[in-house]
């Protein structure tokens, strides 16, 4: 996704409601030249805010408006998740934890093939639900990508389930196909481009 460059002096700020810093890396890039993404812990929230909702929507909300409430700012959050359809819909909003906490990406993964071993049908997407607070609005946007799950890991690029993850259209994962790819086609690009029309047009 291509965003025109803007002169960084009066680029704008949005707090990004995540400890997560390949999330924070991940939409830097797609934001680079067009938004300043200030993570949580820059305005000293450091704390571990609570995902207790059961859609990925929800989960988004919760954080958004926890930044806003403690804080004071206007700030985005977002949730996203990995629903496979031979497993009923899951991780989806366990997607980060799936496999117990602490949080821990390759146990995710193995829990995941472990599950679907003798699986035929391995179709997936990823969602992504993006909560803006601004202005005393409340807006939410929202992205996906269909794909399967592939045999076994492949490739080391991405975080979380991208080696696992083959994207409709492609026979590689998110683990092996370049970034800049990944910023084209993701539930998150997909989401965060709806995000930024909005703010665009405002």
């Amino acid at each position: 996704m291509e965003l025109p460059a803007r002169n960084l002096s009066k680029m704008k700020q949005l707090v990004f409601a995540t400890s997560n810093e390949n999330k924070i890396r991940e939409v830097r890039e797609i934001l680079k030249g067009y938004y300043e993404i200030i993570p949580m812990k820059a305005i000293g929230c450091e704390e571990d805010i609570p995902e207790t909702a059961d859609t990925f929507e929800g989960n988004a909300l919760q954080k958004a408006h926890y930044l806003k409430e403690h804080y004071g700012v206007d700030c985005f959050s977002e949730d996203t998740g990995l629903e496979i359809d031979a497993l009923d819909g899951a991780p989806g909003v366990y997607t980060a934890r799936y496999a117990g906490l602490p949080k821990n990406a390759e146990k995710n993964i193995a829990l995941v093939l472990k599950n679907l071993q003798g699986a035929s049908k391995r179709t997936a997407r990823f969602r992504t639900a993006i909560a803006l607070l601004i202005d005393g609005e409340e807006h939410v946007f929202e992205g996906s990508v269909e794909g399967k799950i592939a045999l076994q890991k492949q490739g080391s690029g991405g975080f979380g389930y991208d080696p696992i993850f083959i994207p409709e259209g492609y026979d590689k994962t998110f683990g092996e196909l370049p970034i800049e790819i990944k910023h084209q086609i993701s539930h998150r690009a997909r989401a965060i481009a709806r995000l930024v029309d909005f703010l665009k047009n405002r």
